[in-house]
């Protein structure tokens, strides 16, 4: 079920949360095409012929943004359970050299229904691993994400820095530097559309200071640069990192970055969870952006990120599910729970307020993907991307604030998902594609990766 394409839809009865400016008791909301063009407080105009959808007893909020994950990931959740970032990659990687386009496909179809049913309606994704030979990864995934509905920002990878240049990778998963410059700049060329109502935008990202060669670093943000597209990449997600960077280039993560020219309002980084006082002024001073993965972190043992001192700082600060396979089955909507936790675990009670994490979900992540004047709000001339979430349950009911039953407890169920005014998900489900064989898509992809690796020799456990 999709709304027609131009049709004017009235949200009636329903309270909104914009982000950006007072909150709606109850009020209604008007789009036209694909954007909104009113909304306020009472009933709604009469529009004849406009599509109505009831929202009594839901909160609409902006569709979230996911900053930062790796859909190929949905394949081999669940294994090396009990590892840290450096000891999981390294079991990781020869189990993700097997995958081929199949395995994208059916993990990244899984991965974005998923990540619809949370809310979600902007998804980066960040994939860096390209084994020769099997099939053409990024449109695999690109393929997925228009199937199931939602805007996409995928992120061109690329390792150039295996274990004989003393990178963390084995040889065999890393590229030569002119392929990898080669393929980005054909992805650019093929896909990118900067268009303000763009449903596809692509980015240009090294993996990380111990997989990806200066030279890589350097070419890639001229080239992004001179294409003009964002930049991304993982930093200081680990205290393993900060020794390597040490150990290899003689400084710490934030200021390897800077010394390459990898800080500005183009940029942001996944993770960021161990910065110093001077990091922190830095990506504050330049713009330069974080996706905090609260749950991966966790899982990980990564650590706690100073996300609300880079607010208090003003730098920009998105939220990111990161990889299925550490961060097994996690909805983005449950992210914000899990940021204001793990903020006020770190910093007291008022660190991390409900709004502010919603803030994060949202306006925060269209920032980092830089469309924060098409996305991330509710107000008029914004792309329509909306989520209503049912707070009218019978336990949900129970708090009287909806945008604290939101962030504090579970994920309320979806009553409507919009991408540009066309509905994705209705009632809990998806409505562009079969959601069961989006599920079975996933569990085939799992079957084929692991089965694919046995055939090279190369057996996944989940220890």
């Amino acid at each position: 079920m999709r709304d027609a394409a131009g049709q004017t839809v009235l949200i009636t009865d329903v309270a909104i949360a914009p982000v950006a400016g007072p909150e709606i008791r109850s009020g209604y909301i008007r789009i036209e095409g694909d954007r909104i063009a009113e909304l306020g407080p009472g009933p709604a105009p009469d529009v004849p012929g406009a599509a109505r959808i009831d929202g009594a007893g839901c909160l609409a909020t902006p569709g979230l943004v996911n900053t930062h994950h790796h859909l190929y990931q949905w394949a081999c959740q669940g294994l090396v359970q009990e590892a840290t970032l450096f000891e999981w990659l390294v079991a990781l990687y020869p189990v993700w050299a097997a995958m081929d386009a199949e395995v994208v496909n059916g993990a990244a179809t899984a991965g974005l229904s998923w990540l619809a049913l949370s809310g979600c309606t902007t998804t980066s994704d960040h994939h860096y691993v390209f084994p020769k030979g099997r099939g053409d990864l990024l449109a695999a995934e690109i393929e997925a994400a228009r199937e199931v509905g939602v805007r996409f920002h995928p992120a061109r990878g690329s390792m150039d820095r295996g274990r004989s240049k003393g990178g963390l990778p084995p040889d065999s998963v890393v590229e030569e530097l002119d392929d990898i410059l080669a393929a980005t700049a054909e992805a650019v060329d093929a896909y990118h559309d900067p268009s303000p109502s763009s449903m596809l935008r692509v980015v240009v990202a090294p993996c990380s200071p111990f997989s990806a060669s200066a030279e890589l670093m350097t070419e890639s943000a001229a080239l992004a640069r001179a294409r003009g597209v964002r930049l991304h990449t993982h930093i200081a997600e680990t205290l393993d990192e900060d020794e390597h960077c040490l150990e290899q280039f003689g400084m710490r993560p934030v200021d390897y970055m800077d010394k390459l020219g990898w800080l500005g309002p183009d940029v942001w980084f996944a993770h960021a969870v161990h910065l110093g006082d001077a990091d922190v002024g830095k990506l504050a001073a330049t713009g330069t952006g974080t996706a905090h993965c609260p749950s991966s972190n966790g899982r990980l043992g990564a650590g706690i990120a100073r996300v609300s001192e880079l607010l208090r700082r003003g730098a920009p600060v998105g939220l990111g599910v990161d990889g299925s396979a550490s961060s097994e089955l996690t909805p983005l909507a449950g992210e914000m729970r899990q940021a204001l936790l793990f903020q006020r675990a770190r910093y007291g009670p008022r660190a991390l307020t409900a709004r502010q994490a919603l803030e994060l979900a949202t306006l925060g992540g269209a920032r980092n993907l830089g469309r924060d004047s098409e996305l991330g709000t509710l107000e008029p001339g914004k792309l329509a991307d909306i989520a209503l979430w049912r707070v009218d349950g019978p336990f949900t009911a129970a708090v009287a604030d909806p945008v604290c039953a939101l962030v504090f407890g579970p994920p309320p169920p979806l009553a409507r998902v919009l991408v540009g005014g066309r509905t994705v998900v209705a009632d809990g489900e998806l409505r562009t594609l079969s959601q069961d064989a989006a599920g079975r898509a996933g569990a085939a992809a799992r079957r084929r990766l692991l089965r694919l690796a046995e055939e090279q020799g190369v057996t996944a456990a989940p220890h």
